[in-house]
């Protein structure tokens, strides 16, 4: 029987070789190489390897001889190679594993770098507090100790020319009923603490049935915005109201985006059974860099909580737990709690390394290897009390971009846009929202928007784009924006649909298509003409199998086979190496698309 992981590997595989295929094809046309951009991409992302820790220790030497010259060099070079971010590193750096483990670090051994005295680390952080202002950056201390070991961990970032190149993280955060989703986000974007009846929540909710029964129906969307400084964007931030007020005035989002130097843009995901689907939708079609589960610790890993954990290992998407109501529950409760997800955490389906973050140090380390490591941060939280929410704010702050992965979303092929969500603006028209999976769009492109009903593509002008509700008049591969089309009515555009350049060559709709997939449950026996729902990147829609190579003929849970599904409803935009996800019921199975046909 294959296993999720084994699989999971060859639909990267399958993915790799599609993305590989386009490049390919794009260099026989003559168009220009994606390479270049992986070389000046690797970004301030990548675990800090020797040759980090080389550039950390030049620097450092060149400040205590007083080079400033030298170092204003080497760090406006460093900057500009890691796109602006980086996180510089003064002293020796402790051993992973004893950090991670939460125990003494004086004692412990394995320490790497060069170790250096209290007095060098002063001159190190005013002399590149200085040099970093002189380049128009800014730098922030996230730690700085003493004793045996001193060390400091510094923050450099320089602003983003313009809100079009600032950089997003997005975290779609899941968790059943009452865990606490909304709660938290209320506190983290809002700046005030929770009076404990839910009350930071109130003014995330877009529905007045979501007011009346307190919990979340649709996909809500949140940012938080961090300034260059590395502080968070809060209302107080321009002179707000008093903390234990509930802001209903907050900062509107374009607000936050001109003063931000990186923005954390949160799908708040429901938690209830009925919603499911949406959940889901959030799940595939906003490209999430890490998904974070709420669990109460009143309740544990329980209801919806396991089956949204469960998706969001199949999708192969990072994970970050965060433990709510710690200030609430009984020390037993809580002690019981912390036994179960770890259990669930280690146990051969999940096989998750929890690590609890207890220090901003780990916060720090955890946020740049979480994802590789198969790491998993926990953070115990309390939205009353403030407990634990620092060190989560540093962990966010430092998360990899999401339009920073290189691999997933190509600048140099043409555009193609996928519709999550559309709108009907009064004075402006039709307005959709999305990701761009791969090229560059402008304002005034000349753009195709499709398939409709019959497979067919209509043509289109971008009007005018927006990010985060600010207006910007470029975007490229990776990130999240708004274009408005000029002369679409509302009726004729849905989500799931592409916007692609007009060209020559007309885009390919799609009714049948052929998948390599893994039947994660099914209760009886699957067989041909089997409906369920499925989700494949934006396209959410009802699928029928016409036939599969199992011998025996049926699939059940567990068996893995090459299986032809039709779209029932109208054709979609698909491609080879896109994952898909269908279910129905409790009915779930995992895939990837080898072939269109």
């Amino acid at each position: 029987m294959t296993t999720l992981r084994d699989f999971q590997a060859e639909i990267h595989q399958t993915h790799s070789r599609a993305l590989g295929a386009g490049q390919r094809a794009q260099r026989a046309a003559g168009e220009p190489n994606t390479e270049h951009r992986h070389q000046q991409s690797t970004g301030p992302y990548t675990n800090h390897s020797l040759n980090a820790e080389d550039d950390d220790d030049s620097i450092l030497a060149s400040l205590i001889n007083n080079d400033y010259e030298s170092a204003r060099n080497a760090l406006a070079s460093l900057l500009t190679r890691k796109r602006g971010e980086y996180i510089l590193r003064l002293g020796a750096r402790p051993p992973q594993d004893t950090l991670f483990a939460g125990e003494p670090l004086d004692n412990a051994s394995g320490w790497t770098g060069v170790a250096r005295t209290e007095e060098d680390i002063h001159v190190s952080v005013a002399g590149i507090e200085q040099v970093v202002g002189e380049i128009g950056g800014k730098m922030s201390v996230l730690l700085r100790t003493r004793g045996s070991h001193p060390r400091a961990i510094l923050l450099l970032r320089l602003p983003p020319p313009s809100v079009s190149s600032t950089p997003e993280v997005r975290c779609a955060v899941v968790g059943n009923v009452d865990s606490g989703k909304s709660t938290t986000l209320g506190v983290l974007t809002r700046g005030a603490l929770d009076d404990g009846r839910g009350r930071a929540r109130v003014a995330l909710f877009r529905h007045k049935h979501e007011i009346e029964t307190g919990r979340t129906s649709s996909v809500g969307m949140e940012i938080l915005g961090f300034s260059t400084s590395g502080a968070p964007v809060l209302p107080e931030a321009i002179g707000g109201h008093d903390a234990d007020t509930v802001r209903f005035d907050k900062l509107g989002w374009e607000d936050i985006a001109v003063r931000s130097a990186k923005i954390v843009s949160f799908s708040d995901l429901a938690g209830h059974e009925k919603y499911l689907k949406t959940t889901l939708y959030g799940l595939t079609s906003g490209a999430p860099s890490c998904v974070i589960l709420m669990v109460g610790a009143n309740a544990g890993l329980i209801g919806m909580s396991k089956e949204h954990l469960a998706i969001t290992l199949a999708l192969n998407v990072p994970v970050i737990v965060c433990i709510t109501k710690i200030d609430m529950t009984p020390p037993n409760v809580l002690a019981e709690t912390i036994k179960q997800v770890t259990k669930i955490l280690k146990s051969p389906g999940c096989r998750k390394t929890p690590v609890f973050v207890q220090s901003v140090e780990t916060a720090v380390e955890l946020s740049q290897t979480f994802a590789k490591n198969k790491l998993c941060p926990i953070f115990r939280l309390s939205n009353v009390t403030g407990e634990g929410l620092d060190n989560l704010r540093t962990f966010l702050n430092l998360l990899p971009p999401s339009d920073y992965d290189f691999e997933e979303f190509v600048v140099d092929r043409p555009l193609e846009y996928s519709i999550t969500d559309v709108w009907s603006v009064p004075y402006v028209g039709t307005v959709v929202n999305g990701i761009l999976n791969s090229g560059k769009v402008k304002t005034g492109d000349m753009v195709l928007f499709g398939p409709d009903a019959n497979g067919h593509f209509q043509s289109t002008m971008v009007r005018s784009m927006q990010r985060k509700r600010a207006d910007v008049s470029s975007a490229e591969a990776g990130q999240c924006v708004s274009l408005a089309l000029k002369r679409v009515k509302r009726a004729v555009v849905r989500k799931g649909m592409v916007v692609v350049h007009k060209s020559d060559t007309l885009p390919r709709a799609t009714r049948q298509f052929q998948g390599q997939v893994l039947i994660l449950y099914h209760n009886t026996t699957m067989q041909p003409n089997y409906q369920a729902m499925l989700h494949c990147g934006a396209v959410r829609q009802t699928v029928r199998i016409v036939s599969m190579d199992h011998p025996q003929g049926v699939l059940r849970t567990g068996d893995r086979a090459t299986v032809q599904f039709e779209f029932v409803s109208r054709p979609e935009f698909i491609k080879v190496g896109m994952k898909l996800l269908f279910r129905e019921g409790k009915t779930k199975g995992l895939g990837v698309i080898t072939q269109l046909l």
